[in-house]
């Protein structure tokens, strides 16, 4: 599994925003038990998610989503010709971006009952009139989060990734401390003001890093002749439609959700944030610092090449991660969860969404690269059409599931369109170039079966010599988790090592230049 050629820089970046990430995530996850803790998997829970995911579709769409698709690419070229004329566009871009989201928001306070009767209509009026105040509560996160988006895309592009990757800790910190104090005086809309204070917390940790950098970002008039913010407003428009799209997949969950017994809402959300851990920690990491290397490609197959140790690299650690966490699910959510208000049938239930989700992983992360290659490659109609196949094969596939599997299936219906769609994302690249890509060949496949059936055997060793005690102490639970991965690490790690991957070696050569 050798490579011709490797770039460092991107395997470098992408461990440092890994590391940062990991931080970030754990204490997200640390958000979570709190809150499970305070309530549970109940119908006001239930009406706090539909808001916090109205308030993240906007948030998806303008910032982490058409944003950095269409800023980075361009702004990482405008670099190579002139650091300052870069940074005005920068500049410009962030009054623009301030319009844009100043007047989404007063659309969505404004719309605020009509979204979440769209989202939730199983909902009775009372969980319906909770749902619209936190909604109207928590849409101005939109702002903070966009400036946010900006400013982490033009340190991404100065080559900074582990203050950008760790400034989310900040935000997930400000949610842990200031959660319980607001919850005990206003109950779930205490919630919706530490939400605003984390995503306050979030922007001001990377435009304050951005003086060390000397690429501090302000509000400035936008130079409207620039051929590189007409271009930047040229793929915006294409890229939002398509991630407007995109967006559908989070509400057509809750809408069949909405019908379900009550909590089951809730327990999606909960499964999803422990998915988030290795999406964030691996696949958003890889997928951040592979756009602006893909952007400054300077051929065919430089591009191809990352492309491809890219989508290896994502494979490499989130195979493992998917099969692993698998395997453990049940004890994994009840170490985190199982306390307070959660029980046990949000705990039966956590488990098999969780184990449902993590079968869709793999795909999740090639599509995630992908969709950064055609970005890259600047093509917002291929990019759009393989949006809107996802989007119509989750909605399908959740009608197909919901009835057989219930909660099951709206847990497993993303992860088969994310995989059917990053391979329709792969087809468009190929003929693009107009090359094949050589990312999945028979070798590197039968390795991959090598490799995780001993890591599956490891687990079940594992597991048959110390089986797991719910009545055991945290603590000694905690060291048995701690145990089960790193057991399965280290067999991963060796017979990954015994097979020659490749990965190994292009972390080494990164590591090696660096110093």
């Amino acid at each position: 599994m050798q490579s011709n050629s490797s770039n460092p820089s991107m395997f470098r970046h992408a461990v440092f925003m890994m590391a940062g990430t990991l931080i970030s995530r754990i204490l997200g996850l640390a958000r979570e038990v709190i809150v499970a803790a305070l309530f549970g998997a109940t119908r006001a829970m239930d009406a706090f998610n539909v808001a916090y995911t109205l308030s993240n579709l906007a948030r998806q769409l303008l910032a982490e989503g058409a944003l950095s698709a269409a800023f980075v690419p361009v702004f990482s070229q405008a670099l190579t010709r002139s650091r300052e004329k870069a940074l005005a566009l920068a500049r410009g871009t962030m009054t623009v971006l301030m319009c844009a989201t100043l007047f989404v928001v007063g659309l969505g306070i404004a719309g605020a009952p009509a979204l979440v009767k769209i989202m939730a209509p199983g909902f009775d009026e009372a969980n319906s009139v909770l749902a619209v105040g936190l909604t109207r509560w928590m849409f101005p996160f939109l702002i903070f989060i966009s400036l946010e988006a900006l400013t982490m895309g033009a340190l991404n592009s100065l080559g900074s990734f582990f203050v950008p990757a760790l400034s989310p800790a900040l935000s997930n910190l400000t949610f842990i401390i200031t959660a319980p104090f607001f919850a005990a005086r206003f109950g779930v809309y205490g919630l919706a003001l530490s939400v605003l204070c984390g995503g306050f917390a979030h922007f001001m940790t990377q435009w304050l890093y951005g003086f060390k950098m000397k690429a501090v970002l302000y509000p400035a008039r936008p130079d409207l002749k620039d051929p590189d913010l007409k271009k930047i407003m040229k793929l915006f428009l294409p890229y939002a439609a398509g991630l407007s799209l995109n967006q559908v997949n989070p509400v057509i969950s809750r809408m069949l959700g909405s019908f379900l017994q009550a909590g089951s809402i809730s327990v999606l959300n909960y499964s999803n944030r422990i998915l988030q851990l290795p999406l964030g920690l691996f696949v958003i990491a890889i997928s951040q610092a592979v756009l602006p290397q893909l952007a400054r490609a300077k051929n065919d197959d430089e591009f191809v090449d990352t492309l491809r140790q890219a989508v290896r690299f994502a494979l490499f650690v989130v195979l493992p991660a998917s099969l692993g966490m698998m395997e453990i699910s049940r004890e994994f959510v009840h170490i985190v969860f199982v306390r307070g208000q959660f029980g046990a049938w949000a705990w039966d239930a956590t488990t098999s969404t969780l184990a449902f989700s993590m079968l869709g992983l793999p795909g999740m992360a090639c599509s995630t690269v992908v969709m950064r290659a055609l970005y890259a490659l600047s093509m917002p109609r291929e990019a759009f059409r393989v949006t809107l196949f996802s989007v119509g094969a989750t909605a399908v596939l959740s009608v197909v599931l919901v009835w057989p599997m219930g909660y099951n299936g709206l847990a497993l219906a993303p992860g088969i369109a994310f995989t059917l769609s990053g391979m329709l994302g792969l087809r468009y690249v190929r003929k693009k170039l107009g090359r094949p890509l050589g990312i999945i060949t028979r070798k590197v496949l039968g390795d991959y079966l090598i490799v995780l059936a001993v890591l599956d055997v490891a687990i079940m060793l594992y597991r048959f010599v110390l089986p797991y005690n719910p009545e055991w102490r945290l603590g000694v639970r905690a060291l048995w988790m701690l145990g089960v991965i790193g057991a399965a690490a280290s067999m991963y790690g060796i017979a990954t090592v015994k097979l020659k991957f490749e990965e190994w070696g292009l972390l080494r050569q990164a590591f090696i230049k660096k110093k």
